[in-house]
Order: structure tokens, then C-alpha cells, then sequence
């Protein structure tokens, strides 16, 4: 059985210290225990609670403070549920695993007359999450510039923090293929937007210049935008060092710390890899119109998305995550119909088959996750703690598990102008 651990240390991340309590906690906490046990008794799971254990068998939970992970549930839903994790009220020997159960019966777990009440329980995004021009770069630099030597801890050499693309099967995969299988995920791309010798291309969202480099290899000139200054900073000393190294002109990439929205130029070719997470559902219009007004005529996009059932995200789009709260503020899942429906409605673009990859993601986060686990005291020396490994760890399985059940999705849409 898994030991509790001792209760961290919260200094540095405010609210995680304090348990809910009152009375309205005891209540929502007894709500919560009451739906919770009614959940497991569906679901191949179980879940160890002092001397009980609920749910029908399979992966095992432990949890270590039944009134606190409770109180946290009840008052706070499921980000009460991740900062329970990360408080260390519970455990999973194979965390992925357990939450993978979960959220293949995600749209059950709560029964389907309490969620008529959703709107009156679940909490708003906060207004400076809101992914405008005002606040994006505070969204982004809250993931995105924590430590460029974080994210070397755990990613293949070519820095690509996106789903690979494996060749055959994704589930036997091993970490030596995960570089290769990036480079396969970039190079369909730009194939699909039809990138070649003289190409004018736009990438919306940098990385680390793993996709400007394979352009330039091309003979593409690129222009890519990123609101990441960490990112940009190692995206153009990468591409200098490839391009000493390869022999490509250096100048023919620039990375520019510009909102997408500010984009000036006409490009041949507009390549997006899981950029279109960050832009919020209140902006989605705006950035392809934005894709529109600049792709130049017979010019084609090719993007990779992160999408979610069209019916799951018209009804979670004003819903507070954990997720945004501890990971990616400002940050929501379009489905490909909305995508559909937008280009159709407001833009020349029309999409043709989305090409899904879902379970390949699963396994590069499968990778990740594994890669950060090992890389446990590397992570500290960098002075991150141990409240971050457990929401690190949390967060990729978190996100593993959405793939692997297919409740989530990752699809490359190409578009070309109607009529091209």
C-alpha cells in the first residue's frame, strides 16, 4: 500500500495549505463523498479509503486525508481534485492509469441531474485570463518561459513540445524513437501547407525552432511569431547553430515576439502547431481571419490542434480548470466542428479531412512523463519543489489520460482557399 506522504510545504503556492472548512465545506464535502462512491461503483477502479475500498477493481487509489481530499472535491470540483494531489491527500501507483478510467466516463461521473446545476457550482475563468492582446503574454509566459532547462529535462533533442508522429504502432514506441517521430509530425506539416524551395511561410507559435530549421532546410523563408521570450531566446540560438552547421542561410528565419494578431506580410504557406489552445474560444474568429487576411492566393495552412467533443466544449467553455489554473491560463480545446463551422462562416479557408493522432500523443506524454519522473532531482536543482513535481506529474498523466480514453483528440487540418 502506498505511504502517505508528509504534508509539503505550501509557501510558494497560496491556497494549497488551507482545507476548505464551515459549514458549507462539511455539507459540499458530504455531497461529494456521496457522488464520488456512486462514480466508483460504475467504474474498473479502486480506490482505498481507511479500512474500505470502492469501485469494482483495477488501477488503485490511496487516499491518505479522507477530509481533506473531500473538502477540497466538494468545494472546488476537479481542481479541487488536482490540488488534492498535489497536497498529497492522495496517491495512485499508476496515476495514469487511474485517471485514464476516469476520464473515459468523464460525462457520468456526476450524475446527469446534478449537472443541470453546473453553471451555479463550477467556477469562471478569471478576467485576466482572458487570452486578449492585454493579457496573452502573461498566459504564455506562465508556461512557456518557466525554465528552458525544465523542458530540456524531459523532451527529445529536437525541443519539440507537441504530439509526435510514430512510425507503426505509438504504443511500442520507446524514447529512441520519439526524435525521429517528432521530425515525422513536422515534416507531414509542412507537406500538407505545401513548403518548398522559395517558399514565403508564417508559423504561428515558435517552440524552440525546431519547425523553422526543417523550412529552412527547404529553401523556405519563415517568419514566426511567439509571445515566449524564454522561447525565443534558445529558438534563435538554435537556429544559428543549425545553420553554421548545415550550411542554410540564418536569415532566411526570423523570430519575432509579435501577438498573432499584429501579423503583417503575404505567405505562401501558414504552418500552426498547438498554438490555437492558447487563443481562446472568444478569439478563434480572430485568428483565422487573421490566417486569412495574410495567406497569399493558392496559398495553404496546415495546423495541429488539440480538440475535444464539440458537445463537451460548448458546454466547459466558461469552466475554470485546474488546468488553467496551474498549467495554461487562458487556455481551451476547440472541437474540429467549431474549427469547421468558423473558416466556413467568416474566412475563404475550407478544411479538408483532419488527420487524427490521438493515441500518439498519448505515447509521447507516456515519454514526457517518464523522462520528468527520472529527472526528479534535476527538476529541484533548478529550484522548482516538490508540490511542482507532483503538479508536473499530475499534469502530463492528467493529460495522457484524456488521449488514451479518446476524450481528447490531436488532429493536423489543412486548408486551402475555396475554390483553389
Amino acid at each position: 500500500m502506498t505511504v502517505a506522504p508528509e504534508r509539503i510545504s505550501a509557501n510558494h503556492w497560496p491556497g494549497l495549505d488551507t482545507v476548505p472548512s464551515g459549514p458549507r465545506a462539511a455539507v459540499s464535502a458530504k455531497v461529494a463523498r456521496r457522488i464520488f462512491k456512486a462514480a466508483l461503483s460504475r467504474l474498473d477502479v479502486s480506490v482505498v479509503i481507511g479500512d474500505e475500498t470502492w469501485g469494482r477493481g483495477g488501477p488503485t487509489a490511496v487516499v491518505h486525508r479522507p477530509d481533506d481530499f473531500f473538502a477540497r472535491l466538494g468545494r472546488h470540483q476537479l481542481i479541487g481534485f488536482g490540488e488534492s494531489y498535489q497536497a498529497g491527500d492522495w496517491d495512485a501507483e499508476d496515476l495514469g492509469g487511474f485517471l485514464e478510467v476516469l476520464a473515459a466516463e468523464i460525462q457520468d461521473l456526476v450524475p446527469q441531474s446534478l449537472q443541470k446545476l453546473r453553471a451555479l457550482v463550477v467556477k469562471r475563468p478569471p478576467k485576466t485570463q482572458k487570452s486578449s492582446k492585454k493579457y496573452s503574454q502573461d498566459n504564455i509566459a506562465h508556461h512557456y518561459d518557466l525554465s528552458n532547462d525544465l523542458f530540456e529535462t524531459f523532451l527529445d533533442p529536437t525541443l519539440t513540445y507537441s504530439s509526435a508522429l510514430f512510425d507503426g504502432d505509438p504504443t511500442a514506441s520507446t524514447k529512441v524513437d520519439l526524435e525521429a517521430a517528432q521530425g515525422r509530425k513536422i515534416e507531414r506539416l509542412l507537406d500538407e501547407a505545401g513548403v518548398g524551395e522559395g517558399s514565403r511561410v508564417l508559423e504561428i507559435g515558435s517552440g524552440w525552432g525546431e519547425l523553422c530549421i526543417r523550412a529552412a532546410r527547404r529553401g523556405a523563408t519563415i517568419t514566426s511569431v511567439t509571445l515566449s521570450t524564454e522561447q525565443k531566446a534558445l529558438g534563435d540560438r538554435r537556429v544559428a547553430a543549425a545553420a553554421e552547421a548545415e550550411g542554410f542561410d540564418a536569415d532566411a528565419v526570423s523570430i519575432q515576439l509579435c501577438d498573432y494578431r499584429d501579423v503583417q506580410g503575404t505567405y505562401d504557406a501558414i504552418v500552426s502547431v498547438e498554438m490555437i489552445e492558447a487563443v481562446g474560444w472568444q478569439y478563434w474568429r480572430t485568428y483565422f481571419e487573421t490566417i486569412d487576411r495574410v495567406l497569399a492566393p493558392g496559398g495553404k495552412v496546415a495546423i495541429q490542434a488539440i480538440t475535444m467533443p464539440h458537445d463537451r466544449m460548448l458546454a466547459t467553455r466558461n469552466t475554470y480548470t485546474w488546468i488553467n489554473k496551474y498549467i495554461f491560463p487562458g487556455g481551451f480545446l476547440p472541437s474540429v466542428q467549431v474549427v469547421d463551422e468558423i473558416t466556413r462562416e467568416h474566412t475563404s479557408l475550407r478544411m479538408d479531412e483532419p488527420f487524427s493522432m490521438g493515441q500518439h500523443y498519448a505515447r509521447t506524454l507516456t515519454l514526457w512523463d517518464d523522462a520528468f519522473m527520472a529527472s526528479s532531482a534535476r527538476v529541484l536543482e533548478l529550484g522548482f519543489d516538490d508540490i511542482f513535481l507532483r503538479m508536473w506529474h499530475f499534469y502530463l498523466e492528467y493529460s495522457r489520460a484524456g488521449f488514451a480514453s479518446g476524450y481528447i483528440d490531436v488532429n493536423q487540418l489543412t486548408f486551402s482557399r475555396e475554390g483553389s
